[in-house]
């Protein structure tokens, strides 16, 4: 079973992933953030380096699937090869910070990548404003993600909003965050867990 959770920045997938897979027994796969040779010059200069960025997430994020196949476990997913396409690289062609030339480019070898891959049999999406946000990632303090501007949160919103309200590909939760805390209220990860179970028919 593969189990992927998607959100914006801040929203809290790392965590959740990590009390997901103690709950269940689960094999989690964490998005390499620390070492992607790309992400510090990005922020710095999101024009020249959106290309690379986002290629560079493409082939990681393939190798992760190819990964999970391989081990043949249940298998919880910190963020999609979905969401880069569909909200990442499409937030940065609508910001002209990737042009048309370069999207299309990366849009073909993503259709491509995607048709040979299975979706998830549960998407979990943290649905988050983004005054939680920012004080997620204030908190965890990631030097490159210090300087994020609410505007461009904002507009990862958007895009995650839009995505998801169309997702067709399996099974999908929306959990709105802003009122949860799932590392110190049991109570609210009981309720998660409750939902994941019916929605996965899991007795």
């Amino acid at each position: 079973m593969h189990i992927a959770i998607a959100g914006n920045i801040g929203s809290g997938k790392t965590t959740l992933a990590n009390l997901l897979a103690q709950h269940y027994g689960w094999e989690p796969h964490f998005e390499d953030a620390e070492n992607n040779p790309y992400l510090n010059n990005f922020y710095e200069d999101m024009e020249r380096w959106a290309f690379n960025l986002q290629i560079y997430f493409l082939q990681s994020r393939l190798g992760e699937i190819i990964d999970i196949r391989k081990l043949g476990k249940d298998v919880v997913q910190d963020r999609t090869i979905y969401e880069d396409a569909y909200v990442f690289a499409e937030n940065l062609h609508d910001m002209r910070l990737l042009d048309t030339r370069d999207y299309n480019n990366y849009l073909g070898m993503f259709e491509k990548m995607s048709s040979l891959i299975n979706p998830p049999d549960l998407l979990i999406y943290l649905k988050a404003n983004v005054s939680t946000l920012l004080q997620q990632i204030k908190k965890r303090g990631r030097t490159y993600e210090l300087g994020i501007s609410p505007e461009y949160l904002t507009r990862l919103n958007e895009k995650y909003d839009k995505w998801t309200s169309s997702y067709k590909l399996g099974k999908i939760l929306v959990v709105d965050i802003d009122n949860l805390n799932f590392p110190n209220n049991p109570n609210d990860f009981k309720n998660l867990t409750e939902q994941i179970d019916k929605t996965l028919e899991i007795n």
